[in-house]
């Protein structure tokens, strides 16, 4: 498999919590992004109060002269915790939004970790304008006999769609979403875990791809949450994604496929712990082949962002960068935006180097 060439450049950090809002208490983090149709630049910060209680909030990115994100404008919250499946009695929340426009559908199209009784589910809603957002509710999994498994009985989290028309691996044009369910992790602590789906020997939780018809979803917009076609794109490989791997940023197209970011997960699991206190995270690059995006053509073998600033070693979760969002300025170029420590946003660019 080849190796992407691509370095990453840090800029800076864009975005800390107001200590005078409860409802940033303990940190922002994991934003999306999106460019409004007045041509401005967005950021879809998850803001997290006392309690580990998550909201999403909208904020515009102020640039400097030449173009580089240096800070925020907030301009409120757009999604709360207020349905049934959003809550339960240990925090809960709306959490790690990321959005792609998709043009066919003239919708801006966010995917986001609900947080609720069941534990981490993934949830769609859409927008026209980025300030009112129209849920679709939790995504649904299509049972299908050839995984022998119901991917709605697992937690699921990093969802995000891609922004045009793919085929599905039935040959119908449909609109795919990346996602991460996730198997019992029991094996890391006792040794043994759950069945895992026909198939697949590795438990470690991977990137998998789901796709939604675009005839059905272009016919009801509801659609677009019933997902089926569940196919395996990539596990963990390199020892700085020894634990796990998840999806970063929404595709973007570049020449050569669908480009990335994704982060890995190395370390040690600390029993019946939410927040993970001996874990490393880290973020590299894949490109999806254009013509079956559950194929990966190239994928670093060395991440390109690691936990070294201050900024991103110390907080809520130590030692974590989470790239959420891309922004691309041209094909060898983009802003990343990721999350610091569980505690703050930065801010890097990404260049292609070969």
């Amino acid at each position: 498999m080849a190796q992407p060439a691509f370095a990453m450049e840090r800029v800076g950090v864009l975005m800390t919590a107001d200590q005078t809002d409860p409802r940033e208490a303990w940190g922002v983090l994991n934003p999306a992004s999106a460019r409004g149709r007045d041509g401005d630049l967005y950021l879809f910060a998850r803001l997290v109060a006392t309690g580990n209680v998550s909201r999403i909030g909208r904020a515009r990115v102020i640039c400097d002269r030449v173009g580089v994100p240096r800070s925020v404008e907030r301009l409120g919250v757009v999604l709360e915790p207020d349905q049934s499946w959003e809550q339960n009695g240990h925090g809960g929340g709306v959490e790690d939004p990321r959005i792609t426009f998709i043009a066919s559908l003239d919708r801006y199209v966010m995917a986001y970790t609900a947080y609720g009784p069941m534990g981490p589910k993934v949830a769609i809603a859409v927008s026209h304008d980025l300030v009112t957002w129209e849920r679709l509710g939790p995504a649904s999994f299509a049972y299908e006999s050839r995984l022998g498994a119901d991917f709605q009985l697992y937690p699921n989290k990093d969802a995000m769609f891609f922004p045009d028309p793919v085929l599905g691996p039935d040959g119908q044009p449909s609109y795919a979403m990346l996602h991460r369910p996730m198997w019992d992790l029991s094996w890391i602590l006792e040794g043994a875990g759950e069945p895992l789906p026909i198939g697949l020997t590795d438990p470690r939780p991977g990137i998998w791809v789901s796709y939604a018809p675009v005839a059905t979803v272009q016919a009801d917009i509801r659609a677009l949450a019933r997902l089926q076609d569940h196919r395996l794109v990539a596990l963990p490989e390199q020892p700085w994604e020894a634990l796990k791997i998840g999806g970063g940023t929404p595709p973007v197209r570049v020449p050569d496929g669908w480009l990335t970011l994704f982060h890995g997960v190395a370390g040690e699991l600390v029993r019946e712990t939410v927040l993970q206190p001996k874990v490393q995270y880290a973020a590299g690059v894949l490109i999806l082949d254009a013509s079956d995006v559950a194929r990966v053509i190239a994928r670093s073998a060395r991440p390109v962002l690691e936990a070294e600033l201050v900024e991103e070693r110390e907080g809520i979760v130590p030692n974590v960068v989470f790239p959420t969002a891309l922004e691309p300025v041209s094909d060898a170029e983009a802003f990343v935006f990721y999350g610091m420590a569980d505690s703050r946003i930065g801010v890097a660019r990404l260049r292609r180097t070969d």
